[in-house]
């Protein structure tokens, strides 16, 4: 593992909903460094330290379904964040909402559906 850190926002849905996303990114990252748990929170993270090489190929872990839309931002290295996008476009309808790169770093924010 490397030290490099891939951040997942929540925007949107309830707590099982992040935790199903979250749940979902577990085949490709492992268990994140923190769950989103606040129950009140209307914008929820995950982190999760990622391997030098995620596979974006893995299948994702069966992270269940969403009850409501969830606006979801992941932020890191292009390498983590593509895998993180696929896995998340395999595991839910999802629709790209965007993204922006820096020189190391790399934001994309996707809209998830139920």
């Amino acid at each position: 593992m490397s030290d490099t850190q891939l951040t997942v926002t929540f925007d949107g849905g309830g707590i099982d909903d992040a935790r199903a996303v979250v749940r979902a990114l577990e085949g490709v990252f492992g268990a994140p460094g923190d769950l989103p748990a606040d129950e009140g929170a209307t914008v929820r993270t995950a982190t999760f330290d990622t391997p030098d090489a995620p596979r974006a190929d893995a299948a994702p872990a069966a992270g269940g379904s969403l009850s409501a839309p969830v606006t979801v931002t992941v932020q890191g290295t292009p390498q983590a964040v593509e895998a993180a996008s696929e896995t998340l476009a395999r595991a839910f309808g999802a629709r790209d909402e965007g993204a922006a790169s820096g020189d190391q770093e790399r934001e994309r924010q996707l809209r998830l559906v139920p």
